[in-house]
């Protein structure tokens, strides 16, 4: 589908319409309820509000925030830097650029004539033709990239051994929990939403690295699981999603949420009862349950939520809002959180 110029035109004012509303930190919801929520636009006597139309092109304005975060913290770090290495080159008597110079640039050896050719060979590929640039300008451009590097990790030591704290926090997405799908402290300041599917194999994956991730944050974090399933034209197809939340009517969600994970080749009414009988379910109860397809609905509205958040694949996490996406190793939720708590404790 194309845009024509006016629509190019009206899809940038929406986005930084968007922009300005979300930067605000209000939601369309919390105007509604005060009452003061003002009509952007009017046809005839019908009032369009921004919860009509901002939900279409969420994840595009994600996207635009997430650029303008990045670019933000970009600039911080390098003021933190400069302010570090004056502090540092004050401290040893020389000049910042020959402390820069010592620490890092000095350290880069000349490029390998190896990696020089290699340089080379790609870029004739990517060009589909010889390179006109000569092997002392790739020389020059290897050891550049090289320095850079060299910087980055002398500055990241800087702020590490200075204890810097940045508080710069990431764009955030508003989504709530399933208030009847919480594991840990209903009161912790960490809330994990997590949107997952029973048969992914990478959500499997993710399902230890969380687990891991509550036992080492205890109170401090809480989890809240919601449906994604990988055929969103039927909401749960292979009836795991449903089968939790029959279970969950019993008290017993989260076991069967784990059993079903930890048994991932065991799908099919036949070990749907099997689980239910190891967690010492009612069986008439669950059977009742599963063949009413009474949350089939509800499934289906955790798929359409996550459609609306952007999310094309699971598993995908959002840490009080700001997103995770896939079966990440464990250090990168550890990183979030960390970071949130520090807010928290400002």
């Amino acid at each position: 589908m194309q845009l024509t110029n006016d629509g190019r035109i009206g899809m940038k004012a929406c986005l930084l319409f968007a922009i300005a509303w979300l930067a605000a930190g209000v939601s369309p919801a919390a105007l509604a309820q005060s009452g003061q929520e003002k009509p952007a636009a009017m046809i005839g006597g019908e009032a369009i509000y921004d919860r009509d139309y901002l939900p279409q092109i969420e994840s595009q304005v994600y996207k635009v925030r997430m650029q303008e975060y990045e670019l933000k913290l970009k600039a911080l770090e390098a003021a933190i830097n400069r302010k570090l290495v004056r502090a540092e080159a004050e401290k040893r008597g020389i000049s910042e650029e020959e402390l820069v110079r010592q620490e890092a640039d000095s350290k880069v050896p000349e490029p390998s004539e190896t990696e020089v050719e290699q340089r080379l060979v790609i870029q004739m590929f990517r060009g589909g033709m010889p390179s006109n640039t000569s092997k002392e300008e790739i020389a020059q451009q290897l050891k550049q990239g090289k320095i850079e590097q060299a910087r980055d990790i002398y500055f990241t030591g800087l702020r590490e051994r200075a204890g810097v704290k940045i508080f710069l926090s990431p764009p955030r997405h508003d989504v709530s929990p399933d208030p009847n799908r919480i594991r840990g402290n209903p009161d912790a300041p960490i809330t994990i939403v997590e949107f997952s599917d029973f048969q992914c194999p990478f959500c499997f994956q993710a399902y230890y690295t969380i687990k891991n991730v509550m036992a080492k944050y205890g109170d401090k974090v809480r989890l809240s699981y919601r449906d994604m399933p990988l055929d969103g034209a039927e909401a749960d197809p292979n009836g795991t999603a449903a089968a939790a939340r029959c279970a969950g009517e019993q008290g017993k969600y989260w076991e069967y949420h784990d059993l079903l994970f930890e048994n991932q080749d065991e799908i099919g009414p036949r070990a749907f009862r099997t689980f239910a009988g190891d967690l010492n379910l009612d069986g008439t109860k669950f059977e009742s349950c599963m063949e009413s397809a009474k949350f089939r609905a509800s499934i289906q509205e955790d798929f359409q939520e996550g459609l609306r958040l952007g999310i094309t694949g699971t598993p995908f996490f959002f840490i009080n809002g700001i997103p995770v996406n896939g079966a990440q190793p464990q250090p990168v939720f550890e990183q979030t959180i960390e970071s949130e708590l520090a807010l928290v404790s400002q």
